[in-house]
């Protein structure tokens, strides 16, 4: 069994160095982990949503304290998809949480048993670290959890260069996320893409209670004259600044930590 198979972003981070902010900047979430499993319908989505739920959750909640969202695609590029997300402090936890994972005699046994089947786990899979950025909210849990599972929509903004991204970073910290809150958008994080595809980029994750609730809430954004306004001024000043948006909904699963 590969130990990188699950998780598979960690092993080739840990000799990544970084500059970590204070003590105080410690205590935020500086990372998230983006994972997508692409199955075909079968018996794959039901076994990795059984090992997912009975073997690396569990795992996980032994050595990471962060948040963690497990996700079912309801549209996206390839599907059946699943999707994990895990948030990390720092650069320096991705050893100890690796070794802390695969020392779990139970984990490992999971893991072999899902390969030894006829048929692989996943099709292929794909990870990604983004870096939150520093307008980022933190992922609060909802306390009780949602009686009903909600909707995650995963934006990816590419833009050409650098420069067009921190333009795209200077809309969002200052007037969108403002615009957003009034229209009912309120994203769980902000990310750029430190290592994965489709950089450079702005990643963030929005949840809504429902596909009809997602609706209202973006033509409410639409319409708002601020950001007609904003955004006329940002083409005028910038050009276009995201040359590419991509977007999958996912329903969190109902074993999601965050749901």
């Amino acid at each position: 069994m590969d130990r990188r198979s699950f998780v598979g972003v960690m092993g080739g981070m840990t000799l990544m160095n970084t500059n970590q902010a204070g003590a105080a900047g410690a205590q935020r979430t500086r990372y998230y982990i983006l994972e997508h499993f692409f199955l075909k319908n079968g018996t794959q989505p039901g076994r990795m949503n059984d090992f997912i739920r009975d073997a690396l959750l569990p795992a996980l909640n032994k050595v990471h304290t962060g948040p963690k969202i497990v996700m079912d695609a309801l549209v996206a590029p390839q599907m059946p998809q699943l999707a994990l997300i895990l948030g990390l402090r720092s650069l320096e936890e991705l050893p100890s949480l690796e070794a802390g994972l695969w020392k779990q005699e139970g984990l490992r046994k999971a893991a072999e048993a899902l390969e030894a089947h006829a048929e692989p786990p996943c099709e292929h899979s794909s990870a990604a670290l983004l870096e939150a950025t520093d307008y980022s909210p933190e992922i609060v849990p909802l306390d009780p959890p949602p009686k009903t599972p909600r909707i995650f929509e995963l934006r990816v903004y590419h833009s050409p260069t650098y420069r067009q991204l921190q333009a795209l970073h200077e809309r969002f910290a200052g007037p969108e996320i403002k615009i957003f809150a009034r229209c009912g958008v309120h994203p769980l994080f902000y990310s750029s893409t430190y290592f994965g595809a489709n950089r450079p980029n702005l990643t963030y994750l929005i949840p809504f209670d429902s596909l009809a609730a997602r609706e209202k809430a973006w033509a409410a954004f639409a319409a708002d004259p601020e950001w007609i306004k904003v955004r006329k001024e940002s083409i005028e000043k910038h050009g276009q600044i995201s040359s590419i948006i991509q977007m999958s909904l996912f329903r969190a699963t109902a074993y999601s930590p965050i749901r």
